[in-house]
């Protein structure tokens, strides 16, 4: 009976967790992955990488990390803990960290059955506001396909965040108003760019405020049209995470589980389309335009054996000459870093302008070189 009992613990233990290992992001080991994998066959093909807070001094790896692995592979997710080092002023340490996790994850994606089309990052607390920086600054190689963010540091603004995690990331550069401005993240939210969001927090947290952080980022995505939910529960201050003592922890658990649901999830081979174009692409004047623009009716009409992405912004011009060339903005580096299979464009109206127009000689010259 006792041998009965066993074999049945490990078999439960088995379908909890089909693989569990640890890889380095650097080779001494300091940054590392601690990845479970779902069993092969509950897998969903989904991922995430996950960093844990603590104010950028210490890490909470059990409540903010290896406990939500459960959860996750019951649900046919991978989970990767990232282990990632301390800046003590230098903030490129725990960028680069979790920069190389989202390549390795990515690079990793056949071996261990992940779709790279399907790979979200997950941040609590400082954890949060590294997780919001990879998902705002990161190469579109390396940006998730989504973010969680659980009472997430957002901005770098002394007197309306978590002063600690400003110190430690920031160190000497913490009165820069540059530099505070590049990593309050709620200012680096770029429409169509920045990957889709759940916020999770608590009304009463007195440690970071919600007014300028968590709730900043939701007011900053859905004011560019890009999707982003906010759950606020009444209580349970900050630092709830897995803890199972925090009172809404299955409501918490519930309201995840349905964003994760609403959550498109597209084929690991899917046929990449890019929308390069001026308003009519970007969805200039369209309320929530990642919604109502036609690259989102394009995606819902083609269907998950395509992956289509939004790289439109207002009133740009072919012309290099003219007077907002697109091939000088951020998303068309975007767009090249995305290596479509297939490019829609739709530039030319504000070109047709006089004071564009007057260098149309080189309009086909310039096409030629966007292509």
């Amino acid at each position: 009976m006792k041998r009965l009992l066993l074999c049945l613990f490990a078999a439960c233990a088995l379908t909890a967790f089909a693989r569990e290992f640890k890889v380095n992001i650097t080779p001494d080991g300091a940054a590392s992955l601690t990845v479970f994998l779902p069993s092969p066959d509950a897998a969903t093909g989904r991922a995430i990488v996950c960093c844990p807070g603590g104010g950028y001094s210490n890490l909470m790896m059990d409540y903010e990390g290896t406990d939500w692995a459960e959860y996750f592979n019951q649900k046919g997710i991978a989970l990767c803990v990232l282990k990632y080092r301390m800046p003590k002023g230098d903030r490129q340490i725990p960028i680069s960290d979790a920069y190389a996790a989202m390549k390795m994850v990515r690079d990793s994606a056949k071996v261990w059955s992940i779709n790279a089309n399907d790979v979200g990052i997950m941040g609590f607390s400082a954890g949060g506001h590294l997780a919001s920086t990879v998902s705002t600054h990161a190469p579109m190689e390396l940006r998730p396909d989504f973010s969680i963010l659980f009472y997430p540091v957002i901005t770098m603004q002394y007197k309306q965040t978590h002063h600690g995690s400003v110190d430690n990331f920031l160190g000497t550069e913490k009165d820069s108003t540059k530099v505070v401005n590049d990593f309050s993240n709620d200012k680096a939210v770029r429409k169509h760019l920045t990957p889709p969001a759940a916020v999770f927090l608590a009304n009463d947290d007195d440690i970071v405020p919600i007014l300028e952080n968590g709730v900043a980022y939701f007011s900053a995505m859905h004011r560019v049209g890009n999707h982003c939910s906010l759950y606020a529960y009444p209580s349970g201050g900050h630092g709830f995470g897995m803890k199972k003592t925090f009172r809404y922890h299955q409501q918490m658990l519930s309201d995840l589980d349905d964003w994760l649901a609403f959550l498109p999830s597209p084929k690991k081979d899917a046929i990449r389309v890019a929308c390069i174009g001026n308003s009519i692409t970007d969805g200039s004047g369209i309320f929530m335009r990642d919604i109502f623009g036609y690259p989102a009716q394009l995606q819902k009409k083609l269907g998950n054996g395509y992956l289509v992405k939004n790289f439109g912004i207002g009133g740009r011009t072919m012309l290099q000459k003219g007077d907002y060339p697109y091939m000088k903005e951020q998303a068309w580096m975007d767009a090249q870093g995305y290596k479509p299979d297939i490019v829609v464009i739709k530039l030319g109206t504000h070109d047709s302008k006089p004071k564009n127009w007057q260098y149309g000689s080189g309009f086909a010259t310039d096409m030629q070189h966007l292509l």
